[in-house]
């Protein structure tokens, strides 16, 4: 867990390095061109350095999809849809005040680093991964910097891969 930790440490700051507003609109782009056939979409409400999702969330309820973002109650991640005003959650997240569960085809996933077989080095909450377990069937796409990947990443058990990552040079699909 230690080795986690420091990666953790270390990658955030790599990833703060790398944010900008254009690499933001070019993964958005990236996102839309390759994903944007789908009807559904699980997005997180980005804070920090992570890559911008407001931009995304307009354009995908701009082309009529149903969209939906990450509520924690009682400890457990749901899928509920996208709607204002949103409120303070766990960590300081914004979250919608309500709403049920909602499936989702897509879910678009932060991370602080993913390594070629598209394992994601999250925050350490298990949030994603046991959202994932509990929704085998969403099609797990996370969203980063280039400059995120790394050569490999320490793994446990219940750590789910993702199915690709749109980063602003492109798409990298694992499954």
């Amino acid at each position: 867990m230690d080795e986690k930790k420091t990666l953790r440490a270390r990658m955030k700051e790599v990833r703060a390095g790398l944010k900008s507003p254009e690499k933001d609109k070019l993964i958005e782009e990236n996102v839309l061109s390759a994903f944007g056939e789908e009807e559904s979409f699980f997005v997180y409400l980005s804070f920090g350095s992570e890559v911008a999702t407001k931009g995304l969330i307009r354009a995908l309820l701009a082309r009529g999809k149903k969209v939906c973002v990450p509520r924690i109650e009682g400890g457990v991640m749901c899928s509920v849809p996208y709607a204002e005003p949103l409120e303070a959650g766990a960590y300081g997240i914004l979250q919608p005040k309500g709403g049920e569960e909602t499936p989702c085809r897509v879910a678009l996933t932060p991370l602080l680093a993913v390594d070629g077989e598209g394992y994601r080095l999250g925050y350490g909450g298990g949030y994603y991964d046991r959202y994932f377990a509990l929704h085998p069937d969403v099609l797990r796409v996370g969203l980063s910097y280039a400059g995120q990947a790394v050569e490999g990443l320490p793994r446990e058990k219940t750590d789910m891969p993702l199915h690709a990552v749109v980063t602003e040079k492109g798409v990298m699909r694992f499954l």
